[in-house]
């Protein structure tokens, strides 16, 4: 029977136990994504956790694909050195990290991308805070190169494996979905004609970092959107990626369009509010081969320890409880198995968007009072 805090490997990647840090905004580094010693800390602080896997926060292919403030980038070589020792301070602790890439598409704005934001379609939907312009043939094939290009960067700096970020609404996801995606041509209609820009961004990292790295995926199974991806949809997706051979594939669920299912649900209090992506994590488990992690919503150890035991998962994923408890993987393997102390009150985010770096609003309130 598998188990919580035992080693494992992915495509040769070997990981101390199955809790990965799914990534998150940090908002960490220079305005142009120069990664900074800041965010080096921050995963520092994660490794010397115990963390099995750190995946970054979202690091953008290119600038039209920025979305936040503090984001880091990897379209230019000149970062390869900065990440590099980011890496080296993950590997000083014994952790391993890896670069999750990113194209926003649609969902990001012109002051933040630097020109009108692209997407499949030209559609004014909810989850887009303008209308994109509909990318050509060659608008798809340049982004496609573009996440080989910075994949090969993020193994130049000695990261362990890199993600591909097609949930939560970014540019796959919307390649993905029938809401964003509107076109008639190869990209659009079929699941598999709307799956194809993600696996030609598979294919291209694939020749790009060589065969023996690993290339994982976070992948919607839904979006809890009108029509938008569902479930029997990101089934197959995620069948075909499977057979294109990715390592590894991260199951999470809805855009910041998608009302209380949003990615990042609050109030999250008691176990049975926990592990709200477990279902879809099944589902796509069922369908594939390769090693599958979820994410969504779990705090307690027996939430964890029975997705993993029971339910046949691979890896559970946490963001929110790693930001207030860099060790709390180190403080379940020491055997205090309290759940995690984070609230789902999201108030993480408020101070990396004002002052510059995401942070336990509820941790800083607590030092307040007690100085």
């Amino acid at each position: 029977m598998a188990s919580i805090f035992e080693a494992t490997t992915v495509n040769g990647m070997t990981l101390a136990n199955r809790l990965v840090r799914s990534a998150t905004w940090e908002g960490m580094c220079d305005p142009d994504g120069r990664p900074t010693a800041r965010l080096a800390d921050c995963y520092r602080d994660l490794a010397r956790g115990s963390v099995g896997l750190i995946i970054s926060g979202y690091t953008f292919v290119r600038p039209d694909g920025k979305q936040l403030p503090g984001k880091m980038g990897l379209h230019t070589g000149g970062f390869i050195g900065d990440l590099g020792r980011v890496v080296e301070a993950v590997h000083g602790e014994g952790g391993r990290l890896c670069i999750q890439l990113v194209h926003a598409g649609g969902q990001t704005r012109a002051q933040m991308a630097g020109s009108q934001p692209i997407a499949p379609s030209a559609v004014k939907v909810d989850q887009f805070p303008e209308t994109p312009r509909a990318m050509g043939e060659d608008d798809i094939r340049q982004v496609v190169a573009a996440f080989g290009a910075a994949a090969g960067r993020a193994k130049e700096a000695g990261a362990d494996a890199v993600q591909i970020h097609a949930a939560h609404g970014y540019l796959a996801c919307q390649f993905l979905s029938p809401l964003t995606n509107r076109r008639t041509d190869a990209y659009g209609g079929s699941i598999d004609h709307r799956a194809r820009f993600l696996l030609e961004v598979l294919a291209a990292i694939r020749q790009s970092v060589g065969p023996g790295f690993p290339v994982l995926v976070k992948l919607n199974g839904a979006d809890f959107l009108p029509g938008g991806l569902e479930l029997a949809d990101a089934v197959a997706v995620a069948g075909l990626l499977d057979q294109a051979g990715i390592d590894a594939i991260e199951v999470s669920g809805g855009t910041p369009a998608s009302g209380m299912m949003i990615p990042v649900r609050t109030d999250i209090l008691e176990p049975g509010q926990e592990a709200y992506h477990l279902d879809l994590a099944r589902a796509v488990k069922e369908r594939v081969r390769c090693p599958v992690m979820v994410v969504g919503g779990f705090r307690s150890y027996d939430v964890v320890a029975r997705a993993i035991e029971r339910e046949g998962i691979d890896y559970v994923s946490l963001a929110r409880p790693f930001i207030r408890e860099p060790d709390l993987a180190r403080r379940w393997q020491s055997g205090d198995h309290a759940p995690a102390r984070c609230i789902s009150c999201n108030g993480c985010f408020g101070p990396g968007l004002k002052e510059g770096g995401i942070a336990c609003i509820q941790e800083r309130q607590q030092g307040q009072k007690k100085g």
